[in-house]
């Protein structure tokens, strides 16, 4: 009787390892943010033992709340999605593999933890030219440099100042009519427009903006800016 419970106890012990899934991330580790779409591919691959039938695996994205059901390609080895998300400059994910055995169903997460898949703020405005053709107006000609922050929810411009382009003589002559005419902090929403206000005195003139944020990616940005006549 013991032989027979051992052997009976060995063959469930056999029996459960024939049948485990494995899954492999395959997601990249970030991924330019992109506001328009807000959406991010997560991508798995899955292996398992002979005793598990192919069609009955299914694999899941999770992350904070969200918990999205993942597609595979023919012979269901690999998976894939596109995972909503906006605002933010990194989310959670975690590999859900379910798969059904002739007498339970079985659940495994990939990793334990989540990891973090990082969203990179794109680059903000390098350069913005100005027309200074005609009469100087009163208070100079005025330019708007406008900026975009994706990766937050809400960011504040604090302050800017123009410098020389370089440290030359023509530079520094060429920057010294321009000034900052806008009032801080400026505050904007996740892929709002915000304007700073630069102006010239002369007809021609460059030099280089430089913004304060606080905005972790990006506290401090430097655009070129320059007014000539068209």
């Amino acid at each position: 009787m013991r032989r027979l419970i051992g052997l009976t106890w060995l063959s469930a012990a056999l029996l459960l390892c024939a049948c485990d899934v494995r899954v492999r991330d395959t997601t990249p580790a970030e991924y330019p943010a992109n506001h328009d779409l807000g959406m991010y591919e997560v991508s798995a691959t899955v292996s398992h033992d002979l005793l598990v039938t192919p069609g009955s695996v299914y694999l899941y994205a999770q992350g904070d709340t969200q918990k999205l059901q993942l597609t595979p390609n023919a012979d269901r080895s690999q998976w894939h999605g596109f995972y909503p998300v906006r605002c933010r400059s990194s989310f959670p994910l975690q590999f859900v593999a379910e798969w059904r055995l002739p007498l339970n169903v079985m659940r495994k997460v990939v990793p334990p933890q989540p990891r973090q898949v990082r969203l990179l703020e794109p680059p903000l405005t390098r350069s913005a030219s100005f027309d200074s053709s005609g009469k100087a107006p009163k208070g100079g000609w005025l330019g708007t440099v406008q900026y975009s922050f994706v990766t937050v929810a809400s960011v504040q411009i604090t302050g800017a100042h123009i410098e020389p382009q370089s440290g030359s003589t023509e530079d520094a002559a060429a920057a010294k009519p321009l000034s900052v005419v806008s009032s801080f902090p400026v505050v904007g929403g996740c892929g709002d427009l915000i304007d700073v206000r630069v102006a010239s005195s002369a007809a021609h003139s460059h030099g280089t903006l430089v913004i304060d944020t606080n905005d972790p990616a990006d506290p401090h940005w430097q655009t070129h800016v320059e007014f000539a006549p068209k």
